[in-house]
């Protein structure tokens, strides 16, 4: 008996057990509308270890890695059983990346994977790569993941091996471990990326937020956050796309935008996580934002604050695709608290939290982006100016006090 072959198991099983047992701590003092966690809730280190090693010391003697774990990130959100489930992107070392399931009792900390990953059944065209896909509990009853399906580009030269389509693929489940897989939703659009379901009928249809895109990666004439709707979800059709909230230039979105998780209905409008993308010398920059739209009519916007909601910070800038922010999951509790799950620089997942009070509050009362430096001063002028006046104020309640 090799007792190397066991004294290295051992060094594994202690390193994993420790990460997974791992306290997550809150960072303080916080911006005041969310709170950062100390350590990411899920990592390529995470996955177990009965998918990374041949655990048979007849095959794998040396216990070697035998299936390599890249990354776990952008991972769809749901609360389930009581118990907080991330359904994440999971990219092995060939850059395939497939879904699996990790839960939590409390949504900080304690994520494990389940035994098996997701087994996705494919179309008659199949897959080549799925990511990213959104988890939405609609009214009809079935648990919708929405998803983007990437497949090459038939009509692209052999001198180009990385010519793409992106579609969205759509598959329900009333368990979260068997799907049925329906047609990729149909859209005027020769490319979609982060398609979202809304989660109730509109006038007895299915909304879908989409991302219209000219090509793989260029918006082209496209893009923005787009709003269509279907008569069906087994064989979706969007016949007309109209633009809920358009690309500008010299924003945090002017190269790209795309909705994030499914949008939350509050009292006073839909609220919705969408990711912003700016090119910059350096490469393409993702952060997030926050808006809201009307609860009459969901494709007008009645409040948007101007610039990010949240963007990469240390460590989190830092990866296989550096500076990037991205979400496609948050959990609502109903007490309010709001998870958001994000991922960063397509490496590893976190979370932060927060209260629906805040979100509102933020998305509401935050100026609004003026589109020019002349406004941005103007708006600093008059936040200056108030909290002089309060300043004052303050001062003179004090002294009444003396």
């Amino acid at each position: 008996m090799d007792s190397k072959y066991f004294e290295r198991l051992a060094v594994l099983e202690k390193e994993h057990d420790a990460l997974l047992y791992r306290m997550n701590s809150r960072v303080e003092p916080g911006n005041g509308i969310f709170h950062r966690y100390l350590h990411p809730v899920l990592t390529a280190q995470h996955t177990p270890l009965t998918w990374r090693y041949d655990l048979n010391q007849q095959t794998n003697p040396n216990l070697l890695e035998r299936f390599g774990i890249n990354a776990v990130f952008n991972a769809g959100a749901i609360k389930w059983n009581g118990n907080y489930l991330l359904m994440a992107r999971v990219e092995g070392y060939d850059r395939k990346s497939f879904f699996a399931i990790a839960e939590s009792p409390n949504g900080i900390d304690s994520f494990r994977f389940w035994d098996y990953p997701i087994i996705m059944p494919e179309t008659d065209m199949p897959d080549t790569n799925i990511y990213d896909i959104r988890l939405i509990s609609h009214e009809d009853g079935w648990v919708y993941g929405l998803f983007c399906t990437e497949r090459r580009d038939p009509d692209a030269p052999e001198s180009d091996q990385s010519a793409a389509i992106a579609q969205c693929g759509i598959a329900r489940t009333k368990d979260l471990v068997n799907w049925e897989r329906l047609p990729d939703l149909v859209t005027p659009s020769p490319q979609q990326r982060n398609v979202v379901l809304h989660p109730e009928f509109i006038g007895g249809r299915y909304g879908f937020y989409t991302r219209p895109q000219d090509g793989f990666i260029s918006a082209g004439k496209g893009g923005g956050i787009g709003f269509g709707l279907s008569d069906c979800m087994e064989s979706a059709k969007i016949e007309e796309e109209v633009i809920v909230d358009h690309r500008t230039y010299h924003t945090i979105s002017e190269m790209k935008n795309g909705l994030g998780p499914a949008p939350i209905k509050t009292q006073f409008g839909w609220l919705h996580l969408a990711h912003g993308v700016r090119n910059t010398a350096a490469g393409l920059r993702y952060v997030l934002y926050l808006f809201m739209t009307s609860l009459e009519d969901i494709t007008k916007i009645i409040h948007k604050p101007a610039g990010y909601f949240m963007a990469p910070e240390g460590e989190e800038r830092v990866g296989d695709v550096s500076n990037v922010l991205f979400s496609n999951g948050w959990i609502l509790d109903d007490d309010g608290k709001v998870f958001i799950y994000y991922a960063s620089s397509d490496t590893r997942m976190h979370v932060a939290t927060t209260t629906i009070d805040l979100l509102i509050d933020y998305v509401m009362n935050t100026p609004e982006d003026g589109y020019s430096s002349a406004e941005s001063v103007k708006k600093l002028y008059a936040i200056i100016e108030s909290n002089q006046v309060n300043t004052l104020v303050n001062q003179e309640k004090k002294s009444l006090k003396k």
